[in-house]
């Protein structure tokens, strides 16, 4: 998307209220609202495929910039972390922008796997631990199943990446190289979904 074509479709418009509002929940409850957040992104591309109200001149590009806005909101929570949590959250969301700068500079979005959006999976891990209280010394007490509480150490954080990799590489497969999403509508994937949940007569 040209930055300087100041020419904006009710459908764009539609688009980027529908991404910032649901970017917003995250400033003041980060866990459910960073979920909250993912799926609204994940899902505007069925929103863009049912709406027909002039079109959105270059999506990929439109999205990519729409991302930041939540991804700024998930940055502005992760600089009040301290420690490990906080270094990785920025050295993630570097490499991630790192990545949409490779996007619009060659407009290929097969590049994108290879700067998978570990930030955001990132994200939602910490302030999980946060929000379940996993991260706190329990001194003894039998809380939270006798879990051991989350150190942010080697062998922990090797799991846990291992697992973001794990479920991120395919999901980015699918959006950017398989282009899957592509080709439906919200009313197509309502359809799918009615099919599946429900027996035939």
């Amino acid at each position: 998307m040209a930055l300087y074509d100041t020419a904006v479709t009710t459908e764009e418009i539609i688009i980027a209220v529908y991404r910032i509002l649901g970017s917003l929940p995250v400033l003041f409850f980060p866990f459910p609202g960073a979920i909250f957040a993912m799926l609204i992104d994940n899902f505007d591309v069925l929103l863009k495929g049912t709406l027909d109200e002039g079109g959105v001149r270059d999506y990929h590009s439109f999205d990519k910039w729409l991302d930041l806005v939540y991804m700024v909101t998930f940055l502005i929570v992760a600089l009040r972390w301290q420690g490990v949590a906080r270094n990785i959250a920025v050295g993630l969301f570097v490499y991630r922008m790192i990545g949409v700068a490779a996007f619009e500079v060659t407009q290929n979005r097969d590049v994108l796997i290879f700067f998978p959006n570990l930030f955001e999976f990132w994200f939602v891990f910490v302030a999980g631990i946060k929000f379940f209280r996993l991260d706190e010394q329990w001194r003894g007490e039998p809380r939270h199943g006798g879990l051991v509480p989350f150190r942010y150490e080697g062998g922990q954080l090797a799991a846990v990446f291992a697992v973001m990799l794990a479920i991120k590489l395919p999901q980015e497969y699918m959006l950017h190289v398989g282009r899957w999403l592509d080709r439906y509508t919200a009313v197509d994937t309502v359809e799918w979904l009615w099919r599946v949940l429900t027996p035939p007569f």
